[in-house]
């Protein structure tokens, strides 16, 4: 999968948000994934029951295939905080957290998001079944915190962003550094065609 080309799906069928092409559901770059965004708002209707093991197996799937460090996967969840299946979900964000994927989960709403908060595993490291995951996978930012009262829309908006990509590097780097990946080396610096440094000694 090229760098520019994500999956977009939705939460309640993980059908393709863009293409209607469940074996291509790629959008291109970020406009791609907004523009898939806006369509599917016309179309989607929101229902209970709220299962989150099903989409995180489903981008697991994809972790799964590419485990060399040429790939890592980021599973966006936005969600009001009700979750109906979080037996399954923590079982699949423990064996998520060897694969190369992050879990953000963003809350809208005035719920409370104890379970969101016990999906995070940045105070207890979350585990199913007596097993420990791998590492820390999981991060949690509810919306609410994040609305400026002020009318600084910017600012908040820039703080948002900030706090929910907060953990992704450290995520990215444990999962490399626990399969020994090493970085591929820097490419040549860029140089204009047709121009060349001189340097004078």
């Amino acid at each position: 999968m090229s760098p520019h080309l994500h999956p977009c799906y939705k939460s309640t069928d993980f059908s393709p948000l863009q293409n209607g092409n469940i074996e291509n559901p790629y959008c291109t770059g970020i406009d791609g994934i907004l523009e898939a965004y806006h369509e599917s708002l016309k179309t989607v209707q929101l229902y209970g029951p709220t299962n989150f093991a099903p989409v995180v197996n489903h981008v697991a799937r994809y972790a799964a295939a590419v485990q060399d460090g040429s790939q890592y996967f980021i599973l966006l969840i936005i969600t009001d905080g009700v979750i109906s299946d979080m037996a399954q979900t923590k079982e699949a964000i423990v064996n998520g957290a060897k694969l190369p994927m992050s879990i953000i989960i963003v809350g809208v709403g005035q719920a409370e998001f104890d379970a969101m908060v016990e999906l995070d595993g940045d105070d207890i490291r979350i585990s199913s079944r007596g097993k420990l995951a791998e590492r820390d996978i999981v991060q949690f930012v509810p919306f609410r915190d994040y609305m400026d009262r002020t009318g600084n829309h910017v600012l908040s908006m820039a703080r948002l962003a900030k706090d929910v990509l907060a953990e992704i590097p450290d995520q990215f780097i444990s999962y490399m550094k626990s399969r020994g990946i090493k970085p591929n080396p820097a490419p040549p610096p860029y140089t204009p065609s047709g121009h060349t440094h001189h340097t004078q000694i």
